[in-house]
C-alpha cells in the first residue's frame, strides 16, 4: 500500500452552513487532522454558526475556533485549494448545481435531518444537535479509516457511499 504524507481536503456542504456541515468540519478537524484538511461551506450561508452547534461541539470537546458560516464560492474560486472529497450533508445542497471544484473531487451525499429545524426549548434543540454530532461522528470515523491514497475515484466513491449506508444501518438497528 503506498504511503503518503499528503493530507486530503474534504469539503462538507449544506445550504446554510450553520449546523450539520459546521459540525462535520469540527469533527474531522479533531479526529482526522493528521490525514485530512476539513472545510465546510454553504450554497446560501446563513452568515453565522448556529449557537446550539457551538454549544454541543464545545461540550463534547470539539474545536470551535475559526468556525464560520461561509459560501462555497470560496472553494471554487480561481487559485482555491483543490478539494479531494465533497460531502453534502443536507438534501437541499445535494440537489443543487454545485460549482466546478478545483481538483475534481469525489462527491457523496450523507443526508441527515436538520437539527436547526427542531423547535422547542434549549434542551430539545441540544438533543437534536447531539444526535447529529453522533451520526456525523459515526460516518467521519469510518472516513478517517479509509486508505484514500490507495483508492481510485470509483473505489473511493463506493467506499464513501458505503460509509453512509453502514452508519445509517447501525444507528437504526
Amino acid at each position: 500500500m503506498p504511503s503518503t504524507d499528503r493530507r486530503f481536503s474534504v469539503l462538507f456542504l449544506c445550504t446554510g452552513n450553520s449546523a450539520r456541515s459546521i459540525i462535520a468540519e469540527s469533527i474531522l478537524r479533531k479526529i482526522g487532522s493528521d490525514r485530512f484538511i476539513a472545510h465546510s461551506a454553504g450554497s446560501a450561508p446563513k452568515g453565522a454558526v448556529h449557537p446550539a452547534a457551538l454549544r454541543v461541539l464545545d461540550a463534547h470537546g470539539y474545536p470551535t475556533e475559526g468556525l464560520r458560516s461561509k459560501g462555497w464560492d470560496e472553494f471554487a474560486a480561481p487559485g482555491a485549494e483543490p478539494i479531494d472529497i465533497v460531502v453534502t450533508v443536507c438534501d437541499n445542497a445535494a440537489g443543487e448545481v454545485c460549482p466546478v471544484w478545483p481538483g475534481h473531487p469525489v462527491a457523496v451525499h450523507y443526508g441527515l435531518e436538520d437539527p436547526a429545524a427542531v423547535e422547542g426549548d434549549e434542551a430539545e434543540v441540544d438533543r437534536a444537535f447531539r444526535r447529529t454530532l453522533k451520526e456525523l461522528l459515526a460516518r467521519i470515523s469510518l472516513l478517517t479509516q479509509l486508505h484514500v491514497e490507495s483508492l481510485d475515484r470509483l473505489a473511493l466513491k463506493a467506499q464513501l457511499q458505503a460509509i453512509h449506508q453502514t452508519a445509517g444501518a447501525a444507528e437504526s438497528g
